[in-house]
């Protein structure tokens, strides 16, 4: 055989290393635990304090970005609705009869595109759809992807328009 040609692999009944998944950061994770928090409001109603403090029990809190899961969790509580309003013009139901889950992801898309223009709009989508994909329905996240890129025409109209030349 030439140099340039592999033989084949020997067998030895090892299975191949199993690919690890990147570490999430500490964004992501602020936001798992914020649709945590969202999802137990919007099925129960109870208090924001209340939520924090269960969420914050969770394994794992530590690792997150505790000033992003504030402004999350007690902003789309606070604003929820506004967030809604926002999302009434570009769902296709009420945003009472929409999966807690797909609920909880859009309240956290819009709120990002609303208020942290720190983070690209279309980082603000993808991160909501990954978190659709993640805990969502089947196709939760294709649904999530079309009704924050609408909105993020309304909320950032500057800025999806710059992307679009």
């Amino acid at each position: 055989m030439s140099e340039n040609t592999q033989k084949p692999a020997a067998k030895t009944g090892a299975k191949p290393a199993a690919k690890r998944a990147p570490a999430k950061s500490a964004r992501r994770r602020s936001r798992e635990a914020a649709l945590q928090g969202l999802y137990q409001w919007l099925l129960t109603g109870d208090e924001v304090g209340a939520i924090d403090a269960h969420t914050r029990e969770q394994e794992g809190f530590g690792k997150i970005d505790k000033a992003h899961y504030d402004a999350l969790l007690n902003g789309c509580i606070t604003e929820a609705a506004d967030l809604d309003a926002v999302l009434a013009r570009h769902v296709d139901r009420k945003t009472t009869e929409l999966s807690p889950i797909e609920h909880g992801v859009l309240m956290i898309g819009a709120y990002e595109l609303k208020h942290c223009v720190d983070i690209p709009y279309r980082v603000a989508i993808n991160e909501a759809v990954e978190l659709a994909k993640s805990f969502g329905g089947t196709d939760g996240h294709k649904y999530v992807n079309g009704v924050l890129d609408r909105a993020a025409a309304d909320l950032r109209p500057q800025e999806v328009a710059a992307n679009k030349r």
